[in-house]
């Protein structure tokens, strides 16, 4: 993760004392990750089948379901489809491009970003569709509806394009603080808006048709008498779960908000520079310190939190069954009680840093690590 500053345009690593695991200048005791104990009677996770897609490079690309098939991209280009059940390569093309966001999918149209802004769509097959050219830089996942495709570019520019014919339909720019961190705040479509994730701890709904504002609220307001101390943009992508989206900042809080009016529900403070997840229970959150810690979906309040894999720069969580699931800097995936937050499983893959947003195919969960290793996970 990496700190933008928008005036002097250079990117500075994190040196806020709210990310330790990122400053330079912290003990490298004080940073040591947390050693991995051995487990008393693991729960059974087995591993369904690996693939290899190819590395991330300095970007993260997160797989995309659609019905039986799973798509996946890498840094140099490539964008691959595979069976979801059995891992086996169903095609494989090149973009024509290097690659810094993506995959998004609605099952017909597949969608990545390129490394020069531009924006490039295919058929379910394959076969090149469009292509577009963004303001700037792709580092955000671009998200597919049934008949559009959102882009958001590092300038905090959000544009629309129909998904058939990659014809512009709206823009919206929005401001951007001073500094902010160079990660990939996503966006997520309910319904007929779009609620994409903003620099400064704002949430942002947009109508799809015509890019109006339905809402705009603060997820957290940024504190500190410095530039650095008061970045608190939102991190990973807003999640939501029925009529909730929830979200987390850096240096800030995670809340739930109503779907439809951005009314909070309720907000905790936290700092993440990944996502939640959440489920009929509860909200998750991987903090910058290496807790994971869960609130009550409801009003927030504190159920568990487990601070045994700290320093160990965990991925966003996934929650499944009786386990919560996340990834860490050395490729291994750990499994806790979704109930009270103890460590009841754990396997490796790559050994390499998990980045990308997990997910759940039917049985299975999913996680890509930074070297393109796609593993299929089943509990027993």
């Amino acid at each position: 993760m990496r700190i933008t500053g928008k005036v002097i345009g250079v990117s500075l690593l994190a040196l806020a004392s709210g990310c330790s695991s990122l400053n330079p200048f912290a003990s490298e005791e004080k940073n040591k990750p947390a050693s991995l104990v051995e487990l008393k009677s693991p729960m059974a996770v087995r591993t369904v089948w690996k693939h290899s897609v190819g590395k991330a490079g300095a970007a993260v690309f997160s797989p995309a379901l659609s019905g039986a098939s799973l798509y996946l991209a890498d840094a140099d280009g490539a964008i691959e489809r595979i069976d979801v059940a059995s891992g086996k390569q169903q095609w494989r093309i090149k973009a024509g491009s290097d690659l810094t966001a993506g995959v998004a999918t609605n099952g017909s149209v597949v969608v990545v970003g390129g490394v020069k802004g531009q924006v490039l769509a295919f058929d379910a097959d394959g076969k090149a569709l469009w292509k577009a050219q963004a303001s700037s830089e792709v580092l955000s996942n671009p998200v597919v509806g049934e008949d559009v495709v959102v882009v958001r570019t590092v300038d905090n520019k959000i544009t629309a394009y129909e998904a058939k014919t990659g014809k512009q339909r709206w823009t919206v720019q929005r401001t951007t603080p001073a500094l902010t961190l160079r990660n990939a705040p996503g966006m997520v479509i309910a319904g007929s808006n779009v609620y994409v994730a903003q620099p400064g701890g704002k949430l942002l709904a947009l109508t799809l048709a015509a890019g109006l504002p339905r809402f705009e609220v603060a997820v957290a307001e940024p504190r500190g008498a410095t530039e650095l101390e008061r970045v608190a943009d939102i991190a990973g992508t807003p999640v939501v779960y029925e009529q909730d989206i929830c979200a987390v900042t850096y240096q800030g809080r995670v809340g739930c908000f109503d779907l439809n009016t951005g009314v909070g529900r309720w907000n905790k403070d936290t700092s993440s520079d990944v996502g939640v997840a959440v489920d009929q229970r509860f909200v998750f959150v991987s903090d910058d310190k290496g807790a994971v810690i869960a609130y009550g979906r409801e009003g927030g309040q504190s159920a568990w939190k487990n601070e045994k894999l700290e320093n160990r720069r965990l991925s966003t969580p996934l929650s499944y069954g009786r386990a919560v699931a996340v990834g860490d800097f050395q490729g291994y995936v750990h499994f806790l009680s979704r109930e009270d937050g103890a460590l009841i499983g754990r396997v490796a893959t790559d050994g390499s840093p998990i980045r990308s947003v997990p997910l759940v195919a039917g049985t299975n969960l999913i996680f890509q690590t930074q070297a393109g290793t796609v593993t299929a996970l089943a509990v027993e």
